[in-house]
């Protein structure tokens, strides 16, 4: 990796998190982990030099790469043939109307797999689709890794699966139990969609150059059915965010600024969940149910 990018002239930007893992046992343990089958169509976000990419490539039906730093982008389409004359055109700007976004990927199709030069998670922003049949097997930018896997999450069905590499406290709030420290917003976000399988940590020495901060690769398998519909996850997600929004408070307290308190307490009784109760002690579980009983009195 560091003959190639001094061959080419490339520094790499501290900003865009770019810390290649190149150690073959752990890309292997990486993809197992993916447990890819021909048709499987795989997106990989931040794919760099593209060690991941080679394996995804030769093990599934296609692969949709999106990679930010031009310089990289070139690098990727002189190595893998499928990437040459793909996909070429940029994230639509976050206020795109969905018809604007619909008739710029119109441009090219990324069901059959290709790059796309674009910061993927303002695409993903941009971008509502169906999942259904993809996996997510990524080496993800650490500085925006957490909203990219909420932004799939919240799709209009997220992929099948994500495997994501990614910094080891993050992937520990991901598979909080209720009442640590760890436990928290993300854990409900991706909780609501997702299930942990299983996650390991990977060693610094795996990566060029070698990051700052430990690194795991976590595996999420998306429930067999939603715990909500669409609506009612939307309003799960607010509720979440408003129980949390001052973790140590009692999370009544949190919601009689959106919510009539005799219509909570009617519905935390239901819930069998405590006046004195902090956000922090509730599992996935039950903010469901509390979703669904305050139904539509939620705020808008």
């Amino acid at each position: 990796m560091r003959q190639l990018l001094e061959s080419r002239g490339i520094q790499l930007t501290k900003s865009l998190g770019q810390n290649f893992l190149h150690d073959g046992n752990q890309l292997r343990r990486i993809v197992a982990s993916a447990g890819l089958i021909p048709t499987d169509r795989v997106l990989e976000i931040g794919p760099g030099l593209g060690p991941l990419t080679e394996s995804l490539l030769t093990q599934s039906a296609s692969v949709f790469a999106i990679e930010k730093d031009e310089r990289l982008v070139q690098v990727l389409r002189e190595r893998f043939p499928s990437f040459r004359g793909g996909i070429e055109i940029n994230a639509p700007p976050l206020e795109s109307t969905v018809e604007q976004v619909t008739e710029n990927l119109s441009i090219g199709s990324f069901e059959e797999g290709g790059l796309l030069h674009a910061d993927a998670l303002r695409w993903l922003q941009a971008t509502r689709r169906d999942w259904t049949g993809w996996k997510l097997v990524a080496n993800l930018p650490y500085s925006v890794a957490s909203p990219i896997l909420v932004e799939l999450a919240m799709a209009l069905v997220p992929p099948d699966r994500m495997v994501a590499t990614l910094q080891a406290e993050v992937v520990r709030r991901i598979a909080a139990a209720p009442d640590t420290d760890d436990y928290g917003i993300l854990t409900l976000l991706l909780g609501l969609q997702f299930e942990v399988k299983e996650w390991f940590g990977i060693p610094r020495s795996c990566f060029y150059p070698a990051p700052e901060v430990d690194s795991a690769c976590v595996t999420l398998i998306r429930r067999p059915a939603p715990l909500l519909g669409p609506t009612e996850s939307e309003n799960f997600v607010r509720l979440v965010k408003l129980a949390f929004s001052q973790r140590r408070k009692m999370m009544l307290k949190l919601l009689k600024q959106q919510w009539p308190a005799d219509l909570l307490a009617e519905s935390f009784e239901a819930c069998g969940i405590s006046t004195t109760e902090r956000a922090e002690k509730l599992g996935v579980e039950t903010f469901v149910a509390l979703t669904q009983l305050l139904g539509r009195n939620l705020p808008h």
